[in-house]
């Protein structure tokens, strides 16, 4: 049976900032979807632990530090319940959809591994993002989820939502799958390491474009997540 036929699990993170080594969980949402089963949905919202939310953030996915600190729950709670919902979702041998999988899923590690919590169990994932730069390669333009719902004629919603980016991003991969008959025939496990070889294509392409510029540029390649350091304490 094709994975377009099953359950996927939709996982997206609002946070403070784009490095995923040190940005907090805002927002976070798990949606199940398909496989003839109802819709799901788990959502998250944390104190950020007293941090602050750079306006620009803010500006981006409405929440703010007063309304966090406010209304959030906890944001250790709110990670230990994120990854036993994204374990369970694993152990099912559901795959997570996330966009950009590398940025949420190292994001989450990095908040596990402050906490002192132990990490998901391996996860298979289908990256949106990683597909489309691999099915259409030299496409012009934003590749963004927002640019990816507009190409696959897919709804988002009220974008830059931990919620309605989560399902949009399982919409893309079902449309990328429906168009590409190539990725439907894949196994889940097929489709993983071929992404993580094209994430690997993709950083590697890129890093060259940039050291033509900056000769000691590098673009990080390790997918679905960035491993995490492993130096004396």
């Amino acid at each position: 049976m094709s994975w377009l036929l099953g359950r996927m699990a939709g996982f997206d993170l609002e946070t403070t900032g784009p490095d995923p080594q040190t940005a907090r969980i805002v927002t976070a949402c798990i949606v199940q979807v398909g496989g003839g089963q109802p819709t799901q949905i788990a959502n998250w919202l944390t104190d950020v632990d007293g941090q602050e939310i750079p306006e620009e953030a803010a500006n981006i996915h409405g929440v703010t530090t007063k309304q966090a600190h406010a209304e959030g729950t906890d944001l250790r709670q709110a990670v230990e319940e994120i990854l036993a919902g994204l374990t369970q979702v694993i152990t099912s041998g559901v795959p997570i959809v996330a966009m950009n999988a590398r940025y949420d899923l190292t994001l989450l590690d990095r908040e596990a591994e402050r906490y002192g919590l132990d990490p998901l169990p391996a996860p298979l994932v289908i990256d949106p993002f990683v597909i489309d730069k691999h099915v259409d390669k030299y496409r012009r333009g934003s590749r963004k989820l927002t640019a990816l719902c507009e190409h696959y004629q897919v709804p988002i919603g009220d974008a830059h939502t931990a919620d309605a980016d989560a399902i949009a991003a399982c919409r893309v991969a079902w449309r990328q799958g429906t168009l590409h008959p190539a990725l439907a025939a894949m196994g889940l496990e097929q489709l993983h390491r071929a992404q993580a070889e094209w994430a690997a294509e993709q950083a590697a392409s890129l890093q060259e474009y940039f050291r033509k510029k900056d000769p000691a540029a590098v673009v990080e390649s390790a997918w679905p997540l960035i491993p995490r350091q492993r130096g004396d304490v």
